[in-house]
């Protein structure tokens, strides 16, 4: 049950809607005795934000699970109509289930990390701090590889370019068209982050390329020297394009014909093309702020032990 400091309580669907909205806007509105439902946090979401009452007729038709009680902790009203922002749609589900008292701790900054070796320039925002949508992320990256790339500590200093840069990266990086193989993209970045003096995107890219190519040694021939590294005509090709983007080349219609003869078509050049200056932006990015490599990375690939989950 859900009522209202004061005289009178009751039930808010019953309420007149002048008075509902009234009460909504004084943040008003707390928890009491039974277990807390998903459909009364929606009910809440709606009077904070609308006063409007079609949320709690479709609330009370598709009842959920009771939320546990340290929920009672999370779902609090906040005056001044903040509750729509204090809870996003996506929460509603998981903690009607449950499923963040379960999840575990992983990743962002904590206390025991205080004294730990920083991964960058930034600090790293607190779990308790960052929007939720980027610590479910964390914790499924976590949760495949083992660790957390540093990657997405630093980046979530800036929830918003997080989320560009890692809807990006999916797009060019993960996309089922074309004719690059995944240990292909590694490899590309391997040997641009080289030439761009990138620390963290060669060991990182460096450990990927040796788990999807089953080569523990190509990416470090082509961060020695890619010319002379055990590459086949079609790889060297591939690089050379790469390379030209890189470095900022007069690209000609000869890189294109070049490509070609090795099977590659103007789509493939396209991706080429978006995989090496997308890596040079990170390149300067991983610079700038001093991104630190995970020492996990290093050994990644190299041994039987040094594996991960080929997804990740």
């Amino acid at each position: 049950m859900v009522h209202r400091r004061g005289a009178g309580g009751g039930d808010p669907c019953r309420m007149p809607t002048e008075q509902r909205r009234a009460t909504a806007r004084s943040g008003a509105w707390v928890s009491l005795p039974r277990p807390l439902t998903a459909p009364l946090v929606e009910q809440r979401v709606a009077y904070s934000d609308r006063g409007a009452p079609k949320s709690c007729q479709k609330s009370r038709s598709t009842c959920g699970k009771a939320l546990p009680p340290q929920a009672a902790e999370v779902i609090r009203v906040l005056p001044n109509n903040k509750l729509s922002s204090f809870l996003s749609p996506q929460l509603l589900p998981l903690l009607a289930s449950g499923g963040l008292r379960r999840r575990p701790q992983v990743a962002y900054s904590t206390k025991e990390e205080s004294t730990a070796r920083p991964v960058g320039r930034y600090p790293v925002p607190n779990k308790k701090d960052m929007p939720y949508d980027i610590v479910e992320l964390m914790e499924e990256v976590e949760m495949k590889t083992g660790f957390l790339p540093n990657v997405f500590k630093a980046m979530s200093h800036r929830p918003a370019e997080f989320r560009a840069f890692f809807a990006y990266y999916n797009a060019i990086m993960n996309k089922d068209t074309g004719r690059l193989s995944k240990a292909d993209k590694e490899l590309i970045i391997v040997a641009t982050s080289a030439v761009n003096r990138c620390p963290y995107c060669v060991v990182a890219h460096g450990a990927l390329h040796r788990i999807y190519s089953k080569q523990p040694a190509l990416a470090d021939q082509v961060i020695v020297n890619w010319k002379l590294a055990d590459l086949s005509d079609r790889d060297l090709a591939m690089l050379e394009f790469a390379l030209a983007v890189c470095r900022a080349d007069n690209i000609t219609e000869e890189h294109f014909q070049k490509l070609e003869r090795h099977g590659f078509d103007r789509e493939d050049a396209w991706d080429i093309g978006m995989i090496s200056a997308f890596f040079a932006m990170s390149n300067r990015i991983a610079h700038y702020i001093d991104l630190r490599p995970n020492k996990e990375f290093y050994m990644m690939g190299r041994t039987p032990g040094g594996e991960m989950e080929e997804e990740a």
